[in-house]
Parts: structure tokens; C-alpha cells; sequence
């Protein structure tokens, strides 16, 4: 008998960090990104789309920073070590004419894992995880994959990083991350945070209270 659990109220995540700047660009797309499998912390290289998205993202960055008068040098440039993540900061460096491997790496800012279930499309598990596949779809902020971590154990872990952060910064990291991370930022509701979009060609932009899209 399948079990299903109800949807659960929404809570609101606390607003921790009100950053001066706080820049954030998701990794290139992925093969895996375009077969919809759960990539987690597997180590999946960019494709050739995702090659030309960071470079794309580096272009956006410089046109912005050059508008506002930010000088690139007085940012902090970090990434997730994971290699997607590494490649697409690298890129974007370049495109932007900085040095390529002038930033530091964060292992906190690693992807959600999905544990078992990473390199699985939805539709691969849909016959034997039945039962924990509605209970996904029920709490997807709750949900804790097979040795898997869920959103809001993510959040924890993001949380814990974002207060650390103390000078204007230009983040590469996940889809995972980005949600979590902006959820924080915005006291946004737990239903509402794991649904975000994360468009892999876009520059996202915190500064001050307001948040933007480049």
C-alpha cells in the first residue's frame, strides 16, 4: 500500500544576512543537467552549452560591475570545489580578462546530495521508490533521500556559511545552494524555496535589500 503524507504548513526561514553585495552565478549546465538526472556531489564536468553559459555569465558580470563602478578587485570570488563549479568560475574569470584561478574554494557551498538516488532520473525510481517519491512531492523541504540530505538540512549548512560572510563576494555554486541561499537572504517560505527557478545563464545580485537579476 503506498503511503502518502499530507503537504505540510509552511514555515518562513529567518533572515540572517542583509549582505553590503552578494553575487551569485550557478554553475554551466551539465549533461546530467540536461537528462534531468539528480547530480548531488557527483563530479559531472560541463558541457559545451555549459561552457558557453559561464562564459556568457562572465560577460554579464563585467557589463554590470563596469556600470556600477565596482572594481572586481574588491570582491571575494569562492566556489563549491566541485569541479562544474570550478570550471564555470574559471570561464567567467576569463571572460571578465581576471586572472582564472584568483579564488578560493568553500566546501560548504558543495551541492545538496541526493545520496542513493544521485545519477537517477525521477522516472528510473519511479517503480521501486514510489512511496518516497510522494513523500517528496508532499515535503520537499523535509524530504531526506537515501543517505541523502534534505533543503532543510542544506539550509543548516548554508546558514552556518552565510553568516561567515563579511565582505561584498561573487559566489559559483548549485541549484540547491542558490535556493537555500536565497530563501535566507529573503525570508522566503519552506514550500516555496526548493520550487525556485535557477537559470544557469543568468547573474543573480543581492545588494543592500534588493535583489536583482543580470
Amino acid at each position: 500500500m503506498t503511503s502518502f503524507q499530507p503537504a505540510k504548513e509552511p514555515g518562513v526561514l529567518p533572515k540572517l544576512h542583509d549582505p553590503e553585495l552578494l553575487i551569485f552565478i550557478r554553475h554551466g549546465q551539465t549533461d546530467w543537467n540536461a537528462e534531468g538526472r539528480m547530480q548531488g556531489q557527483r563530479d559531472i564536468p560541463l558541457n559545451q552549452v555549459g561552457e558557453g553559459q559561464a562564459v556568457g555569465n562572465g560577460e554579464r558580470l563585467k557589463a554590470f560591475l563596469d556600470a556600477q563602478n565596482i572594481d572586481p578587485a574588491e570582491l571575494e570570488f569562492v566556489s563549491s570545489p566541485l569541479g562544474r563549479t570550478r570550471a564555470t568560475m574559471e570561464l567567467m574569470r576569463h571572460a571578465m580578462g581576471l586572472e582564472k584561478a584568483s579564488y578560493r574554494l568553500e566546501d560548504q557551498l558543495k551541492e545538496i546530495t541526493f545520496g542513493d538516488w544521485e545519477g537517477f532520473t525521477l522516472e528510473d525510481l519511479a517503480d521501486e521508490e514510489q512511496d518516497r517519491i510522494l513523500q517528496r512531492r508532499a515535503d520537499k523541504w523535509g524530504f531526506v533521500p537515501p543517505n541523502g540530505e534534505s533543503y532543510k538540512m542544506l539550509a543548516e549548512r548554508i546558514g552556518t556559511w552565510l553568516k561567515t560572510v563579511n565582505r561584498p563576494s561573487v559566489i559559483v555554486s548549485h541549484g540547491g545552494v542558490y535556493r537555500v541561499m536565497r530563501g535566507l537572504l529573503e525570508g522566503l517560505d519552506t514550500v516555496s524555496v526548493p520550487r525556485l527557478d535557477v537559470p544557469q545563464d543568468k547573474v543573480f545580485v543581492w545588494r543592500g535589500s534588493r535583489f536583482l537579476e543580470v
